[in-house]
């Protein structure tokens, strides 16, 4: 029987594949498990990274080192331009329940701002670089007018709608300064709610904050003068003074949250899936709502070494 090449090469690009994810597999089943044995005075680092618009790993992650009682604290590692309101408070509120029992440190990469400075706020100390953006502490929600464009186009839309402010915000047509103004009281209360985070612990008087609290951004080292942030450092140096507070002797072990497959090809489907989501939700826009998040990743700008842009 001739053998046609090119199901065989697909077969054999189909078992590399299979032996490939087996060692990786095999290696993190591994890893996980000879990192139970190899201390009791463990350091955890839960991570935070990009815009927050969901809150369930970053939650269960802070719940599972809350349980191991061989780790003895948490670093909250965030690099983060904040997101949707209630998510960022869902991890506030997880990092004060978790140091009901253990002993948790903000540390901030790259950019730890609006929701993601609130959810630093949780932290007992926070750690930023010098360069570390963060601070743009406010509410913002985005609405997009496309009446004119409508109209050149030859497009007419109708609305039928059972109450007054039933179509608030529709895209079709100018908002109403009624809708403007309850619109307006929405986000300022959320701005409140941020507030009153910050001020309950940072030793900042209100009208103090008020007048930082308008939106803008500081290096880390300007939020440090200004008692955003308590001290300048990287993520070692964040891991190095927690150890300290625990009683950590000598350099402790830094474990992360541990993902669980139940078979190999669990594992594959939801490595593939993850990286996948990853590529197709790049350029997805933020879910309708109030969001704490730091306006210029909104129009996409970024700031480079050099402060160009």
């Amino acid at each position: 029987m001739k053998r046609h090449p090119v199901i065989w090469g697909i077969a054999l690009l189909l078992f590399l594949l299979l032996m490939f994810f087996s060692l990786i597999h095999g290696l993190t089943f591994i890893a996980g498990k000879r990192s139970a044995f190899t201390s009791t005075n463990k350091i955890g680092i839960v991570d935070v990274e990009g815009i927050i618009k969901d809150s369930t790993e970053v939650v269960e992650n802070l719940q599972e080192f809350g349980k191991d009682d061989s780790v003895k604290g948490v670093i909250l590692r965030i690099n983060s331009p904040g997101g949707g309101v209630a998510a960022s408070q869902e991890i506030y509120d997880a990092v004060m329940e978790l140091r009901k029992r253990k002993r948790v440190l903000a540390s901030m990469s790259s950019v730890a701002a609006s929701g993601g400075y609130l959810v630093a706020c949780a932290g007992e100390k926070i750690v930023a670089n010098p360069g570390t953006l963060t601070g743009s502490i406010s509410a913002v929600m985005y609405f997009t007018n496309t009446e004119e464009l409508l109209s050149k186009v030859g497009v007419k839309a109708s609305v039928i709608k059972s109450g007054k402010y039933k179509d608030i915000g529709s895209p079709i047509r100018e908002m109403t300064e009624d809708e403007k103004s309850l619109l307006q009281g929405l986000v300022d209360d959320i701005y409140r709610q941020f507030l009153d985070v910050v001020i309950r612990h940072r030793a900042i008087s209100s009208n103090t904050i008020k007048n930082i609290a308008d939106g803008r951004i500081f290096t880390g080292r300007q939020a440090q003068q200004l008692g955003l942030v308590d001290y300048l450092g990287d993520k070692q140096y964040a891991i190095k003074m927690l150890a300290k507070l625990v009683g950590i002797q000598g350099d402790p072990v830094v474990v992360y949250p541990r993902k669980r497959y139940e078979s190999m090809l669990d594992y594959f489907f939801q490595q593939t899936g993850s990286t996948l989501s990853s590529v197709l939700s790049r350029e997805q826009n933020l879910s309708f709502g109030i969001h704490y998040l730091m306006d210029s990743y909104r129009m996409r700008m970024s700031v480079l070494p050099d402060m160009t842009h």
